[in-house]
């Protein structure tokens, strides 16, 4: 079956990838009770269009029911990272389908480096989908679980020009004052990405809620912010003096005065 080809070739292809020494190091860094392999990401998402390439599927359930298995089942974080890399393929792009996927990876991933790697896919799916995805973000931006937030406020990063500038205010303004560190830093990150967009409307949000933003959160979000633009002061009238005329109300003097 293609099931079992598919994520047992994946998890022979990252165990032939291992590197013990990194691995410690990344379980470390990450802070993970799950182990590493110590397979860089690069490398895991090669692994992924690899296998993917031999063991093709012919419809999204099939693809779905791989990518959960591989979630579910894993015993090293690398497997996650590949599960996530699987929802990137072409039969998954865009489709609402695999939204109940992308929320059980962040609620059962439950950490930055899982949670962000969903944040494109949440991306697609609003631009795609936004009459189902905007008031599913609102939703999610008062959610209990942390994670769930930090998705709603990351959920437009690397849209650009697409950004929906009123649903970022929607998702960051509930969450100003959450005392959270990845709640906190998410907000600076979402706005000093827009930023390079709109640098405008980031300063006048920022200023707008000085009250209210965390000290991290203004620092991320203001850090690559380029100065102010003053709006320029239209020209003053010449002076008498630049035209060589005499002020009205002086006289000349005689030569014998000056």
């Amino acid at each position: 079956m293609a099931q079992a080809d598919l994520v047992d070739s994946i998890r022979s292809r990252l165990r032939a990838s291992a590197d013990p020494e990194r691995a410690a190091g990344a379980q470390a860094y990450m802070k993970s009770t799950m182990p590493y392999l110590g397979v860089r990401v690069p490398q895991v998402r090669s692994i992924v269009r690899g296998a993917a390439k031999e063991h093709r599927h012919s419809s999204l359930n099939s693809l779905r029911s791989d990518v959960l298995r591989l979630w579910r089942e894993a015993e090293v974080r690398e497997e996650r990272y590949a599960a996530i890399d699987l929802t990137g393929l072409r039969l998954a792009a865009r489709s609402l389908d695999m939204l109940p996927v992308y929320e059980e990876f962040i609620r059962t991933g439950a950490w930055w480096d899982l949670v962000d790697g969903v944040s494109p896919r949440i991306r697609e799916l609003l631009l795609s989908h936004p009459e189902v995805m905007k008031p599913l973000l609102i939703m999610w931006s008062r959610d209990e679980d942390l994670w769930i937030r930090r998705a709603s406020i990351t959920s437009q990063l690397g849209a650009k020009g697409a950004t929906d500038p009123t649903l970022l205010a929607t998702v960051i303004k509930v969450n100003l004052q959450d005392t959270d560190f990845f709640i906190r830093k998410a907000i600076g990150w979402a706005l000093r990405e827009y930023g390079k967009t709109d640098p405008e409307w980031v300063r006048e949000f920022v200023e707008s809620h000085a009250d209210r933003i965390s000290g991290l959160s203004l620092r991320e979000a203001t850090r690559n912010l380029p100065p102010r633009v003053e709006a320029s002061q239209p020209p003053s009238a010449p002076s008498p003096h630049s035209q060589g005329q005499q002020p009205r109300g002086l006289r000349s003097k005689s030569p014998t005065e000056r």
